[in-house]
């Protein structure tokens, strides 16, 4: 995945690429940037349940950009006017949780694309500043296919409606939330991710992701499982959290120092 290039992130995964992505929840701009300069070529920049406001999103995605990486955000439940905004401030990807029908996913593609295929309004001039244009009919001609919609799907709602849903145009990828997914699975009563119908699931939303041509893409909670799912056909997989990874770094320092 070639950083210098415009829109590095959909142009690796529309070649077929595998990418392996970081995902920063503390609102830190400098823990977002650290994951990209030690290697991850996208990070996601969780809004949704993460630290993040708008000040310190603007700097989280500056931060990333600077740091080599690909920056993406999710964005709350159903504020796909935070979609807009966040693609305005130079993210190069938005994940938007819970989209459970093909109306959904038409709603949030309208938000994340310009005409024809949605209805963005125009103004991305930090993001043009970003990928390196001045012009704007060069940002407008290559964003649609540059900026990458990925819709969640999390719950048996969406997994009865998943065939509509990829198909809808302006939808790039479907993109697994496995924990909401385990949970409303259970009903409520566990998260375990690796039950059979979870699994089952999992399998059902990358089939109807690649079968409409889109991106398969999914969260994991660390490495082991994020090349698990990519043997299992998923492309865009992103592991643990900066969160995680400082308790993890914490954990071990103390265990050491302890004996």
């Amino acid at each position: 995945m070639a950083a210098n290039q415009p829109f590095p992130l959909a142009t690796a995964l529309r070649a077929g690429e595998t990418v392996f992505a970081g995902w920063a929840t503390l609102g830190a701009p400098i823990a977002a940037e650290t994951l990209a300069r030690q290697g991850f070529p996208a990070v996601v920049l969780d809004v949704q349940h993460g630290l993040w406001d708008t000040a310190s999103l603007i700097a989280g995605i500056n931060a990333v950009h600077h740091g080599g990486a690909a920056p993406l955000v999710r964005v709350p439940l159903e504020d796909f006017a935070a979609a807009s905004r966040a693609l305005d401030f130079g993210a190069e990807g938005i994940i938007a949780p819970m989209i459970n029908s093909a109306s959904d996913a038409r709603r949030f593609a309208c938000a994340a694309k310009f005409p024809p295929v949605g209805e963005r309004s125009f103004g991305p001039q930090r993001a043009m500043m970003l990928q390196g244009r001045t012009v704007n009919s060069d940002y407008l001609r290559e964003a649609n296919q540059g900026t990458l919609a990925l819709a969640m799907i999390e719950t048996p709602t969406a997994l009865n409606d998943v065939n509509d849903i990829a198909a809808t145009d302006g939808i790039d990828a479907l993109f697994v939330g496995p924990y909401d997914l385990s949970t409303a699975l259970s009903g409520g009563a566990a998260q375990d991710l690796t039950a059979p119908e979870v699994e089952r699931a999992i399998d059902k939303i990358c089939a109807a992701a690649l079968k409409a041509g889109k991106i398969p893409g999914i969260y994991c909670r660390d490495a082991a499982r994020a090349l698990a799912m990519a043997g299992r056909g998923f492309r865009f997989i992103t592991i643990g959290s900066d969160l995680a990874l400082l308790r993890e770094g914490a954990a071990g320092v103390l265990a050491a120092l302890k004996g």
